[in-house]
């Protein structure tokens, strides 16, 4: 781009600094949505992304904004974006935030140029820059989504993998939602850590909630029992449901001498006998015994 259209831009902003700042930040309150962002915050944005790009300009900087005099107005946007991605703000209303600076200009140049060559040049020279910085804005934007996105993303797929303590020595792993290779890594961490911390003899992976059981989540379920192995815990599977059980004959899935209940309960039980204990009835007390005759009355 010409540096005489860069140049005249800067005195521009120079001369109408406050009239472009308010004919801006009245655009911006027409396209973000109340409440999203208070005007007085709204209106210090505007002001240092103006004076950042009047200061890019008036050091004689190109309007292309790769280089070192518009690091300040990379840092400000790259700042405003990741704010906006993290408060839900959508993609457009964040392009906007540069966009919208073009009407303001583009009335200023107007009333300030006398020749049909040079507006258009200065209008050129507008257009290019702040599509530059739209598109920085963007970019910027969906990193910081997707970065928000993974971290949410690793969080649910913590809080899906809690390893509850049944009983003294009887840890419990609830599984929901189907499992693939990543998910199956955190479960595996989940547990071993557990293990440790508690000194478990028996762990129970219930996949009650797993909706379907192929060969990949077979494999992976008999990695986390070998894994619970090696640190000295046995595993029971529970939650095999007749859909699952017929699926994994079907498939020809062999889960060695893994032990398997159809529910909970039964794994619960089968491991507290594991570690020496029972489950029975306690009769209350002052209940007669079951099969006694009911107590006579006057």
């Amino acid at each position: 781009m010409p540096e005489l259209n860069a140049s005249r831009l800067a005195t521009l902003l120079d001369q109408r600094f406050d009239e472009l700042l308010a004919a801006w930040t009245a655009e911006q309150l027409q396209v973000v949505r109340r409440g999203q962002i208070s005007a007085s915050d709204m209106r210090a944005q505007c002001r240092e992304l103006l004076q950042a790009i009047r200061r890019a300009l008036a050091a004689g900087a190109s309007t292309r904004i790769d280089g070192q005099s518009w690091a300040a107005a990379r840092d400000l946007l790259g700042r405003v974006s990741s704010q906006r991605a993290q408060q839900g703000f959508p993609s457009s209303e964040t392009a906007m935030f540069v966009l919208s600076l073009k009407r303001p200009l583009f009335d200023a140049l107007r009333r300030a140029s006398d020749d049909a060559d040079t507006l258009a040049a200065d209008i050129w020279t507008v257009t290019d820059l702040l599509d530059q910085l739209a598109l920085f804005t963007t970019e910027t934007y969906l990193r910081s989504r997707e970065a928000l996105i993974t971290r949410q993303q690793e969080d649910m797929l913590e809080l899906s993998t809690p390893v509850v303590k049944l009983w003294d020595g009887v840890l419990a792993l609830p599984m929901i939602g189907t499992l693939d290779s990543s998910r199956t890594q955190i479960v595996m961490e989940s547990l071993l850590q557990r293990i440790v911390e508690t000194g478990s003899d028996v762990a129970i992976l219930d996949i009650t909630g797993v909706p379907t059981v192929d060969t990949l989540t077979a494999q992976h379920l008999l990695k986390t029992v070998t894994a619970a192995r090696l640190m000295g815990a046995e595993c029971i599977i529970s939650g095999i449901r007749p859909q699952i059980a017929q699926t994994i004959v079907q498939l020809g899935v062999d889960l060695g001498d893994v032990v398997t209940k159809a529910t909970l309960a039964d794994a619960f039980k089968l491991a507290l006998s594991r570690i020496g204990l029972s489950v029975g009835r306690v009769r209350p007390a002052g209940a007669p015994a079951l099969g006694a005759a009911p107590a006579a009355r006057d």
